[in-house]
């Protein structure tokens, strides 16, 4: 789970300040500190679903400002999974959501 949630943040912070002349952002760049694998393991490990969302949701945030918003079919369809995932209420909840976003922000890189 770890993994997918790190992934997620970084395929939106990839869209929100990856340009096409600039080096590409990893997962051990700066701008990741807050969203690797570790701080949302403790998250995990914790149980804390709210704290989770809080990370993931002001990535997609980003992204979704990236992409022009709501008023574009990409932001829509961001915004729908997004919605999905916030609608989580135990961590069993994240799993099917976090692989659905992970696999948009993927396909929209």
């Amino acid at each position: 789970m770890e993994l997918l949630l790190e992934t997620v943040a970084l395929f939106c912070l990839k869209l929100a300040y990856e340009t096409e002349d600039s080096s590409p952002i990893l997962r051990d760049d700066l701008v990741m500190s807050d969203y690797e694998r570790e701080v949302f393991g403790l998250l995990v490990r914790r149980g804390d679903v709210e704290g989770i969302q809080f990370r993931v949701a002001h990535c997609i945030g980003l992204a979704l400002d990236a992409i022009g918003g709501l008023d574009t079919p990409l932001g829509r369809e961001l915004h729908r999974l997004s919605a999905d995932f916030c609608n989580a209420r135990a961590i069993e909840q994240l799993e099917a959501p976090v692989l659905a976003l992970r696999d948009y922000l993927k396909d929209i890189q």
